[in-house]
């Protein structure tokens, strides 16, 4: 017998085991690829960009090129849509641009791109493209060429990293070098600055190229494109911003151009202006689980979740998936503490009647519907009923209590009276009459240890499967009951004292 249990842990724990990298796996891949979190009502920031392009038609037929955000790792695009009345709409793909075309028009043009993006995440720096051919060397004359080879060998000196980072910290320092100061040109703006660091790094041999793009801040109208300066270093496409040297992009900065290609060109047109504003909404992070799973090519999947159904049917399914972690404490309670209680899963009835109820109105209703229901159970004892008949009129009693206290707190605004239409009523009347016959075969003290232990059991109970945060990770990551049930199955093997038992062995310790 002994090996047959130690064949059967044995082959219990090896599941047990599976079952544990199962769900571990698995919460990493909702965590990772679905967006799933630990904490309950995360929310997800949501962007949405609109870049307005104005222009006035010349009477030629209207071609309309817009870079768009390429696809990368550092976002994801939720929506993505063209307002622009009896334009042609279409997408490049390859070169990530916005082609719209049109008819010849008379009247001032107004075209609006919009685009939703969510999980935008820092860039490491490094940005993928082709390698570039070795830059050509600009075309100085003498004097400036020899300006320029000074301000190259002062910043070696003066500055420590690589030779983008050098160079950028040495044009940008305060106050400037004499040699700096008579290179820089009086109006010295973005583009500028940018041309002039390019030039710099072609005589270093380095490939350099502008990148325009702009911060996602809640509630920015009207923004401008920020240049940012793409250099190749150490076979990658590093970026930078031009006055602080800092390498990599900005949280939450996206990168609409990068290279000599334009932001925006438009034939048939002039006087074209581009402005892009930026709105944050929040939503919650379930309700764009199913776009990621599109992203990460793992839809099938969460087609045939539970995630995917209506959300009525959704919360009713939070409340199931609860419920073995519910058992599992009813387990360790009868069979390792050894605590008798009134029925098996009694106290995880009574439970989850006191998470609908409240703590204290719970308790209070508990008290009243038990004391008048055996004062009741014991007045009809005398009468000698069968006890189908029996159970049935005590049914009949509870529910007439709930009614009395559910209008009398109704009338008097007393909340706690109101809770008590939660409780099940065929669990009290079943718990009201195996409690009035344990009173009349074991005596009454042994009734009022197992009220006491059945209620122990379901606040134990009610403590466990009324956290938020509980609720939600067995509802967001509900393999974990896989899990349970494995460790349920072991604890069943379990043959040795319980808890409550070990008191028998007190006059050996004190001996």
């Amino acid at each position: 017998m002994l090996k047959k249990f130690a064949s059967v842990r044995f082959i219990l724990f090896v599941f047990l085991l599976i079952s544990v990298l199962f769900a571990a796996y698995s919460i990493y891949y909702k965590i990772e690829y679905w967006g799933f979190s630990f904490m309950p009502k995360t929310n997800t920031n949501v962007w949405t960009v609109e870049a307005h392009i104005s222009f006035d038609p010349t009477g030629d037929p209207i071609k309309v090129s817009l870079t768009t955000p390429r696809s990368n790792a550092a976002f994801k695009v939720l929506e993505e849509n063209v307002i622009a009345p009896d334009y042609k709409v279409t997408k490049n793909q390859s070169a990530s641009r916005l082609i719209l075309s049109a008819s010849a028009q008379d009247k001032p043009q107004d075209i609006y791109y919009k685009i939703m993006l969510f999980d935008n995440v820092a860039s490491r720096g490094k940005m993928w493209a082709p390698q570039p051919d070795e830059p050509e060397a600009p075309f100085f004359d003498e004097q400036k060429l020899a300006a320029a080879k000074q301000i190259l060998e002062l910043s070696k000196k003066k500055y420590q990293g690589d030779r983008v980072v050098q160079i950028i910290k040495l044009l940008n320092e305060t106050p400037l070098e004499p040699a700096v100061q008579a290179y820089l040109p009086i109006k010295n703006t973005q583009s500028v600055m940018v041309e002039i660091i390019s030039q710099l790094l072609a005589l270093e041999k380095i490939s350099a190229r502008a990148a325009r793009g702009f911060k996602l801040e809640e509630s920015k109208k009207s923004l401008s494109p920020d240049l940012m300066l793409e250099a190749y270093v150490n076979g990658s496409w590093r970026v930078y911003d031009i006055k602080t040297a800092k390498k990599g992009v900005p949280d939450n900065f996206i990168l609409f151009q990068r290279g000599g290609k334009s932001l925006i060109d438009v034939e048939g047109g002039e006087n074209s202006v581009i402005k892009f504003s930026v709105l944050k909404s929040v939503t919650p992070s379930f309700n764009l689980a199913k776009q990621r799973a599109k992203i990460s090519n793992s839809k099938s999947w969460f087609d045939y979740s539970i995630y995917n159904l209506p959300l009525a049917q959704q919360n009713t399914l939070k409340w199931l998936s609860i419920f073995p972690l519910a058992i599992l404490v009813i387990v360790i309670v009868r069979n390792i503490i050894g605590l008798q209680t009134m029925g098996t899963f009694t106290p995880m009835l009574l439970a989850m009647s006191l998470v609908k109820t409240g703590f204290w109105p719970g308790l209070l209703c508990f008290a009243i519907i038990m004391g008048l229901g055996l004062s009741i159970r014991f007045v009809m004892s005398k009468l000698n009923l069968l006890l189908v008949p029996r159970i049935s009129a005590v049914v009949i009693f509870v529910i007439l209590i709930m009614q009395i206290l559910t209008i009398t707190g109704y009338r008097l605004h007393f909340a706690i009276a109101q809770s008590a239409v939660f409780f099940p009523i065929i669990i009290m009347s079943w718990i009201i009459e195996r409690a009035s016959i344990t009173w009349e075969e074991d005596g009454a003290l042994n009734a009022g240890r197992e009220i006491i232990y059945s209620l122990v059991a379901a606040i134990a109970t009610y403590f466990v499967i009324n956290s938020e945060y509980i609720r939600h990770i067995m509802f967001a990551f509900n393999e974990l009951n896989l899990v349970i049930l494995f460790i349920v199955m072991l604890l069943g093997t379990y043959t040795g004292y319980r808890l409550v038992e070990l008191k028998r062995f007190r006059p050996l310790v004190r001996g």
